[in-house]
């Protein structure tokens, strides 16, 4: 089985993964989906994280960034995984980590982004899943407007709905995803 295989089978194992043909769900952006991808509940378990962590390096080993991070609350188990993970690699890879906050905290210094970033790195923005791409182009803005260079994002899945894609990759960000809705349907077609 393949590191993929795994990582689906882990949304079944893990029971982050609904289809419900009939009633489906109602998204974030008030549209109704057969479909529920529930990557806290997935990235909750130590196997799955490891799972994610290793997919990630091997799609991003190639790609040159200096941190990685994105909106709350979905990207901070991503981020950290990934970064931990390639910090333990032979070399190993310091990619520090950022979160960008829904919104600017009313005390202190009232920061949008936190975490370990410097004007002019190269950033890379994770997110759990993408529909519309919305969230994950919220904290593209956020990165680039506190002077990041992004290029480059990654999802753990790609819904395949509402153009998401294409709405990331026409504001110039190359995105790469981990898997697709058709990998863990597919699983599920297999198991009904």
């Amino acid at each position: 089985m393949t590191l993929r295989q795994r990582l689906v089978q882990s949304f079944h194992d893990t029971g982050s993964f609904k289809w419900d043909r009939d009633k489906g769900f109602k998204l974030a952006s008030g549209e109704v989906s057969p479909f529920y991808v529930d990557c806290r509940r997935l990235m909750a378990h130590p196997e799955a994280r490891r799972l994610v962590a290793q997919l990630a390096y091997d799609a991003l080993v190639n790609v040159e960034f200096d941190c990685l991070g994105g909106l709350e609350l979905g990207a901070i188990p991503i981020a950290l995984t990934v970064s931990d993970f390639a910090c333990a690699t032979s070399p190993p890879r310091l990619w520090r980590t950022f979160v960008v906050r829904k919104q600017a905290k009313d005390h202190g210094l009232g920061k949008l982004i936190e975490g370990s970033i410097r004007v002019g790195d190269r950033a890379l923005i994770v997110d759990d899943v993408l529909t519309s791409g919305g969230s994950l182009l919220k904290a593209v803005g956020v990165a680039r407007e506190a002077g990041l260079q992004v290029d480059h994002a990654l999802v753990i899945v790609d819904r395949q709905e509402q153009d998401g894609k294409a709405r990331v990759e026409k504001d110039k960000v190359h995105l790469t995803s981990l898997l697709t809705i058709h990998d863990l349907m597919g699983m599920t077609d297999q198991h009904s």
